[in-house]
C-alpha cells in the first residue's frame, strides 16, 4: 500500500486534490444533470426503451441495460423515505436523507432548515446550495403547505 499523497494519479488529475467540478467533468454521462443544477433545475435520467426514471445519472439504464437516455425535467418534490439527524448544541440540525422524487427515482441530499420534527414520510421540495468545490448540488426543504 502507498503512503498517502503517493499513489500513481489518473492522467485527468489537475493537482493533488480533486474537487467536485473535477468529477463532474470526469463523469460525463451526468453533465447536463450539473449543468442544470447549476441553472437552478432538477432533472432526471429517463430511459427512453423502459420509460424508467433512475438516479443517479449513467449512461446505461440500470433497469433494462438499454444507452437510451434522456434527460427530462423534475418537479422538484418528493417525500422524505429515511433520515439520519445530527444534533450540535448552538447549530441547526444537521439532516441527510434519501428523498423520493414525484418521479419515482431516490437520491441522497440534505434538508435544510429542517425543524425538529422533521420526520420520514415529510414532502419536500428541492432548493440548490453552491458547494464550496464549484458544484450546485440540489438539497431540499420541507414542504408542509
Amino acid at each position: 500500500r502507498s503512503p498517502p499523497g503517493t499513489a500513481a494519479r489518473p492522467s485527468f488529475w489537475k493537482g493533488p486534490e480533486m474537487d467536485l467540478s473535477d468529477l463532474a467533468q470526469v463523469n460525463f454521462d451526468a453533465l447536463p444533470y450539473w449543468e442544470a443544477a447549476a441553472k437552478g433545475d432538477l432533472v432526471v435520467a429517463r430511459c427512453t426503451s423502459c420509460n424508467e426514471a433512475h438516479h443517479y445519472p449513467r449512461a446505461v439504464c440500470p433497469f433494462c441495460k438499454a444507452e437510451t437516455i434522456a434527460f427530462e425535467p423534475a418537479s422538484g418534490t418528493g417525500e422524505i423515505y429515511s433520515l439520519a439527524v445530527t444534533r450540535i448544541p448552538d447549530k441547526p440540525l444537521r439532516v441527510v436523507a434519501y428523498v423520493t422524487l414525484a418521479e419515482g427515482p431516490t437520491m441522497m441530499t440534505r434538508i435544510i432548515d429542517a425543524p425538529e420534527d422533521v420526520a420520514i414520510g415529510d414532502p419536500v421540495r428541492v432548493d440548490f446550495e453552491p458547494h464550496p468545490e464549484g458544484l450546485t448540488v440540489p438539497v431540499f426543504r420541507l414542504d408542509r403547505n
